[in-house]
């Protein structure tokens, strides 16, 4: 991210970082399988020919309890006869309307599709069993500008095994710790795009990592399911409370602009570059995944990788998708906003200790989980992919603004790499580089070899430039050696010239981000066309 803030200079106000859209899911343990739910009934006296009529009285009980508090408030309760009726834009009409600026605003009911159970019966066997399957039920929608968290909603499913959802705006959050500490802002939709402090506007974002999510929604449950205690007092207290999981997270990184005019422009030139440079590989990087040496998926891949571009009233979107996940860029008021979004965690890694492990076990990398437990690495993650997608747009800046001989100027002269400092004060020798020639094939097939994609998230090793340069390693160790000391010579070759950089405590190096810049036009014109050349030169 510092790359492209760099390469648009004075133009940006300040960045901010954090959470935007946040869909939490709750389920009961205790009756989200049938096994479950034969329990409930089993301390519920209720027996299986019961079960529908038991069914509709604990619905009927549930819903009247869930509107309670908008009777006794006088809030508009409204039957949906569409469930696809934008109920975020009648709340805020409502809102308006009966000028509601804190609490509950109104309720909606609408019959949805859900997963529930039915009584099954075979006629043969006599037997009777809880089948969960697809059916539809009553889903109360209560909306709320919440003293904290600002416009949100929380959605009951009236039948079981009840799932809950609900579903928050970070930067909503933000807007109402912005106005209870003072500070001054301007926001339009969900994208604060200026503020007075934007250190104190980073901190509120961040502080929402640190939250107890299943203390504050719970609290959120008392208030829309009302009847939760009182229906599942038998059920065992470790598996009675809802299980809250992060059905899909937006993590978002604002670049503010001082002038709304620079916005579009630069929005329009980043999405057509992208859709122009990002294949496979690279959108397969940003989202942290490793691709095969000629740019395709790897065969354990499955999947479908897309990329598109959408225009809107304001402005346009650039997306790229692998499955479920998401990363895309798009301009909001005097911004252009970086958004990771994910709905399949199972596709990134978390450092933890497995579940229900003994204390002495060692912790390992993991699948990420899509409870809250998890929710700070989902959002390293995230940062991580709006940083990557960041910097691929920073190149596309860079080339537009420099001219490409003053790109390669450096890279085509001999440079001196100053010793290094020994302990006793002194210093090692310096050393002399050879010029690179971008247009000679030997330095062009290296330059190839590290900007390969499949480098960008781990970084190279001496081995990997080796297998792609000689291919497999000889059986002759001498050979082997030569090899070896001719891959480790190029590298401090490259490192001099400042397209490498060297991880710290490891044998792994990766690509700076003037060396990506440099990479993507040398090897964008030495690929090029006669054709295409004297196109751009007419």
């Amino acid at each position: 991210m510092l790359s492209f803030i760099g390469e648009l200079g004075d133009r940006v106000l300040g960045v901010l970082s954090g959470f935007d859209r946040l869909l939490f899911r709750g389920i009961l343990r205790c009756v989200i399988d049938a096994r479950g739910l034969n329990g409930y009934l089993y301390g519920a006296k209720v027996s299986m020919t019961d079960y529908r009529k038991h069914v509709r009285q604990v619905s009927t009980q549930i819903t009247e309890a869930s509107l309670k508090q908008a009777r006794q408030t006088g809030r508009e309760i409204r039957y949906l006869y569409n469930s696809q009726d934008k109920k975020k834009d009648l709340a805020l009409e409502i809102a308006t309307r009966d000028r509601i600026h804190d609490g509950l605003i109104c309720v909606f009911g609408c019959v949805e599709p859900c997963m529930s159970f039915d009584v099954r019966r075979d006629r043969q066997t006599k037997k009777i069993w809880l089948e969960r399957r697809p059916r539809k039920c009553l889903h109360l929608y209560h909306y709320f500008h919440h003293s904290r968290w600002g416009l949100m909603h929380a959605r009951l499913q009236t039948w079981f095994p009840f799932t809950m959802q609900i579903c928050l705006n970070g930067r909503e959050w933000l807007a109402r710790d912005l106005m209870k500490a003072g500070i001054g802002h301007l926001r339009q939709d969900n994208c604060v795009y200026h503020v007075e402090d934007f250190e104190a506007a980073q901190r509120f974002l961040d502080q929402q990592l640190t939250v107890s999510w299943p203390a504050l929604l719970g609290e959120l449950v008392r208030q829309v399911h009302p009847a939760h205690e009182s229906i599942f007092a038998n059920c065992p207290h470790e598996i009675r409370n809802y299980y809250w999981s992060a059905a899909e997270t937006e993590w978002a990184t604002d670049v503010l602009f001082r002038h709304r005019a620079d916005v579009l422009p630069i929005a329009k030139r980043l999405a057509a570059a992208s859709l122009r440079l990002h294949g496979p590989a690279e959108v397969m990087r940003f989202l942290g995944r490793t691709a095969r040496a000629d740019g395709l998926p790897r065969s354990s891949f499955s999947g479908e990788i897309q990329s598109d571009a959408r225009l809107f009233e304001e402005g346009l979107r650039i997306k790229h998708r692998i499955n479920a996940n998401s990363v895309k860029m798009y301009n909001r008021p005097c911004a252009l906003r970086f958004e990771t979004t994910i709905n399949n965690t199972k596709e990134f890694k978390v450092w933890r200790t497995p579940e229900n492990a003994p204390e002495d076990v060692k912790p390992q990398w993991l699948k990420l989980r899509s409870g809250v437990a998890d929710l700070h690495r989902r959002a390293q993650v995230s940062q991580a992919s709006n940083d990557r997608f960041a910097a691929a747009q920073a190149a596309v800046l860079s080339e537009d603004a420099l001219p490409l001989k003053d790109l390669v100027t450096s890279l085509c002269s001999r440079v001196t790499r100053p010793g290094r400092e020994k302990a006793d004060g002194t210093r090692t020798r310096s050393r002399t580089f050879r010029a690179l020639n971008p247009l000679a094939s030997h330095d062009i097939r290296l330059l190839t070899v590290i900007s390969h994609p499949k480098f960008g998230i781990a970084g190279l090793h001496n081995a990997d430039v080796r297998a792609e340069l000689y291919g497999d390693d000889p059986a002759n160790r001498q050979e082997l050696r030569r090899r070896s000391s001719a891959v480790s010579r190029q590298l401090a070759l490259l490192r001099a010239h400042g397209l490498l950089e060297k991880v710290p405590k490891s044998q792994r190096y990766r690509v700076t981000t003037r060396g990506r810049q440099s990479l993507t036009a040398l090897l964008a014109a030495a690929n090029a066309t006669v054709a295409q050349l004297n196109n751009l030169a007419a």
